[in-house]
C-alpha cells in the first residue's frame, strides 16, 4: 500500500507527534508499505530525503516565509486554512507519489484539502490535540480546562495566545474551514477518549477508532554517547518529571508536594524551561534542560519512578509509555489521556489535578512501600506491550484499508 504522511513537523525538529510519525512510517516500511512523508522545510534541510526507507520531502510555504509571524523559528507551523503554495508543492508530491491513502496529523491537512476534491484518496486524520475545535489546540481558557468552544471566549483567548491579529484570523479559519474540511475525512484516529470527546467525534456521524500513540521495539535499548548528558544525573535513586516546565505540566504543584517531604530522593526535572518556569528550586532538585531523547531513555532506565503531574487536559500519555517499557510506575494527574494510559492501583498512583496534598500523600506511598513499587513496575512492564508497534500498527492497517469514500464521511458532505 502507499501511504503519504503530512506532518508540518519531522525530525530532525523533535517532538512527541513528530516522533510518532517517524516510528510510524518507518515500520509501515518495515511491513512492506510505500511510505512517504510531507513535511515543512526549515532552515537549510534537503528538499528530499530517504531516512530509513522513508521519502521525506520538505516543503516551503507562503507563510512560512515571514519569520513574524512565528515565535519560535524552528517551528513554523502550518496555518488552519490553506497555503497557496504549500498546496501547489503538495500537488506536486501527490501526482509523484500517487498515494492509496493520506494520513494527516495535524493542520498541513488544511493545505492538502483542495486536492482531496480532485483526487479522492483515502483521507486519514490522526487527532494528536484539540486542534480541530481550539486554536490554541489545548482546550485552555485562563490558565485552566476550558468547558468548551464558543466565540466570546475563543476569539480573546486565541488573541491573548497569538496576538489580537494573528488571534482572531487563527480562530475564525480554524473554526470555519475546520469545521468544513473534517466533512472531507474518512476515518479519524483519535490518540484518546478524551480527544474524542473534546473534538466532538460522534459514533453515529463520523468513522473513528481511538488508537492511541505508541513507542517503538528499540525503545528500551539504549544508545552510547549520552556520557556528558548522564554525569549531571544522582549517583543514587531518583524521581524523574519529564516535559515542558510550566504550570500547565504541574511543575508548581509537583515542586510543592516535593518541598514538604524529608529525606526523600532526588527529584530530577528534565524539560524546556518556559515563561513561567519557576526560579526558586527546592534543595535536592535537579533542572536539566531540553535533553536529546536518547539521554532522556537513560533517565527512564535509572530512576526509581516517574512523576506527571499535569493539570491540562493531556491527549495521550506518551512518557507514562515510555516510563512502563523501563518497568517504571508513575504517579500522575487524573486528567484527559493520562487516566487511559495509567491503570490506577495496578502500574500507578492517579490523582486529581492540582492538589499538593493527594500529590505529596502519592509520592509518598510510592517511596516508602517497596512491595507496592516493584508490583507496579512488574505490572507497568507488561502493560506498556500494547503500545508496541506490533499491538497498534495492524489496528491503523485496518483503518487503511476501509472502503472508500466511507458512508461516513459522505454522510458529512
Amino acid at each position: 500500500m502507499r501511504i503519504l504522511m503530512l506532518s508540518q513537523f519531522f525530525p530532525p525538529i523533535i517532538g512527541g507527534e513528530e516522533r510518532h510519525v517517524k516510528v510510524l512510517s518507518e515500520a509501515l516500511v518495515h511491513r512492506g508499505h510505500d511510505v512517504s512523508v510531507a513535511t515543512i522545510k526549515h532552515g537549510d534541510q534537503p528538499d528530499f530525503d530517504i531516512v530509513c526507507g522513508v521519502k521525506i520531502y520538505r516543503l516551503e510555504g507562503m507563510l512560512q516565509r515571514n519569520a513574524v509571524l512565528f515565535t519560535e523559528g524552528q517551528r513554523r507551523h502550518a496555518p488552519p486554512f490553506p497555503d497557496p503554495e504549500l498546496t501547489f508543492r503538495l500537488n506536486r508530491v501527490v501526482r509523484a507519489e500517487n498515494p492509496d491513502v493520506v494520513h494527516a496529523h495535524n493542520w498541513l491537512l488544511h493545505s492538502y484539502l483542495p486536492l482531496q476534491r480532485i483526487y479522492k484518496k483515502r483521507l486519514v486524520v490522526t487527532l494528536h490535540d484539540y486542534s480541530s475545535v481550539c486554536a490554541k489546540k489545548n482546550m485552555i481558557h485562563a490558565g485552566v480546562p476550558c468547558g468548551g468552544p464558543s466565540t466570546f471566549k475563543c476569539l480573546p483567548c486565541a488573541g491573548e495566545h497569538y496576538g489580537n491579529l494573528k488571534g482572531a484570523v487563527t480562530w475564525l479559519m480554524n473554526s470555519s474551514l475546520g469545521k468544513s474540511g473534517l466533512g472531507q475525512v474518512d476515518a479519524f484516529i483519535p490518540v484518546s477518549h478524551a480527544v474524542a470527546l473534546r473534538c466532538g467525534l460522534d459514533s453515529e456521524r463520523d468513522q473513528y477508532e481511538v488508537i492511541p500513540t505508541f513507542i517503538s521495539n528499540d525503545v528500551t535499548r539504549l544508545c552510547d554517547g549520552q556520557d556528558a548528558h548522564l554525569a549531571k544525573l544522582p549517583k543514587s535513586d531518583f524521581l524523574l518529571f519529564v516535559g515542558d516546565l510550566t504550570r500547565l505540566k504541574g511543575i508548581h504543584t509537583l515542586l510543592a508536594a516535593y518541598g514538604r517531604m524529608r529525606g526523600a530522593p532526588p527529584l530530577v526535572l528534565i524539560g524546556r524551561r518556559c515563561k513561567d518556569t519557576p526560579t526558586d528550586l527546592p534543595g535536592n532538585v535537579t533542572l536539566l534542560e531540553s535533553w536529546p531523547h536518547a539521554a532522556v531513555l537513560h533517565a527512564w532506565s535509572r530512576c526509581l519512578f516517574g512523576v506527571v503531574p499535569s493539570e491540562g487536559l493531556e491527549t495521550c500519555g506518551t512518557v507514562v509509555m515510555e516510563a512502563n517499557a523501563f518497568g517504571k510506575p508513575v504517579v500522575a494527574s487524573h486528567t484527559g489521556g493520562l487516566s487511559e494510559t495509567v491503570i490506577d492501583g495496578k502500574t500507578g498512583i492517579l490523582v486529581p489535578p492540582g492538589d499538593i496534598d493527594a500529590l505529596h500523600g502519592a509520592l509518598l506511598a510510592m517511596l516508602q512501600k517497596r512491595d507496592l513499587r516493584e508490583r507496579m513496575g512488574a505490572a507497568s512492564l507488561v502493560h506498556s506491550e500494547g503500545y508496541m508497534p506490533d499491538a497498534i500498527i495492524p489496528r491503523i492497517e485496518r483503518i487503511y484499508e476501509g472502503s472508500r469514500p466511507s458512508q461516513f464521511a459522505e454522510a458529512r458532505r
